[in-house]
């Protein structure tokens, strides 16, 4: 069984085309197909269901499609470990994070490079339903996410930092206020990230914890979309403070805590409960406990 054939049935299930699996691969897509067919008459059993065009893997496809992420996983585990012994670790390391979170990604990856210069870092912006799935499916070393509001199963954790949340918006619409209640909040015309984001899922519950229903006239799940709407469009949003750190408060908004009641939630380094514990996300964690985010992003937060 070739190592080759496995990638091509990772890549298929990835990208759920012919050519689209070949390209990602650098093969034709005549060679990525002999070699699934080479894989399947190997193990005895069909693995993709064919037509004209892709359908699907078989139920023995889905199970092949298991073992065959955790075989090349360890693959690279493995290449990682030993150039490490050779003379220092290698490799891209692989995080998604959610885009709140996002503004912590730079001190984490430029710490990584300070301690392992060959090592390359891959950053995406992901939802934290998504970044459960990569980390499931071997597509990801690691994740920077909530580690307190929807279960996390079969990962380890690494507390990061506590997320906390104001309010903003058009300056002459909040004058001289300390702070402003998450009930008064909602009465006003709101920008806020679409449902399908775990921010966006957090900021209900506190709403309706203040007994208040926000009814928001535009939903994004951009911040940088969040952010224009505040100042162009006449309307205010609720923001993570490290995006205010990141982005800073313009002249013309203010960022005003949100309050009654006080919330925060941990965001937080996962990583799949492996054993041994690949070398590339040993040294994001090993990085990333020699930080005190907490007091990098308190800046303007």
């Amino acid at each position: 069984m070739r190592l080759g054939h496995l990638t091509y049935l990772t890549a298929l299930a990835r990208e759920r085309h012919f050519g689209r699996a070949a390209a990602a691969c650098n093969v034709s897509q005549p060679t990525l197909s002999a070699g699934i067919r080479r894989l399947e008459g190997e193990l005895g059993v069909r693995i993709v269901q064919r037509t004209q065009r892709f359908e699907g893997l078989t139920p023995e496809g889905e199970r092949v499609l298991v073992w065959a992420r955790r075989i090349l996983a360890d693959c690279e585990a493995l290449e990682s470990d030993v150039d490490e012994l050779r003379g220092g670790l290698t490799g891209q390391v692989r995080i998604g994070a959610i885009p709140t979170a996002l503004p912590a990604a730079p001190f984490l990856t430029r710490a990584l490079r300070a301690g392992h210069p060959n090592v390359v870092a891959s950053v995406l912006s992901l939802t934290s339903r998504e970044i459960e799935r990569e980390l499931r499916d071997y597509e990801l070393h690691a994740g920077l996410t909530y580690l307190d509001n929807e279960p996390l199963h079969h990962v380890r954790t690494l507390p990061l930092y506590r997320e906390r949340y104001h309010l903003l918006t058009a300056a002459d619409g909040a004058p001289y206020r300390a702070s402003i209640a998450w009930a008064q909040a909602a009465q006003r015309p709101l920008c806020l990230l679409t449902p399908d984001m775990q921010n966006r899922r957090i900021i209900d519950g506190i709403f309706r914890e203040a007994g208040a229903q926000p009814r928001p006239v535009v939903e994004t799940n951009s911040i940088s979309t969040l952010y224009g709407h505040v100042r162009d469009g006449g309307l205010s949003g609720v923001v993570a403070h490290p995006w205010l750190w990141q982005r800073g408060v313009p002249e013309d908004m203010r960022a005003v805590p949100l309050v009654e009641p006080e919330r925060s939630h941990v965001v937080g380094l996962v990583s799949l409960e492996t054993d041994p514990e690949p070398p590339l996300v040993r040294a994001l964690l090993d990085t990333a406990r020699g930080l005190d985010l907490e007091v990098e992003l308190a800046g303007r937060g």
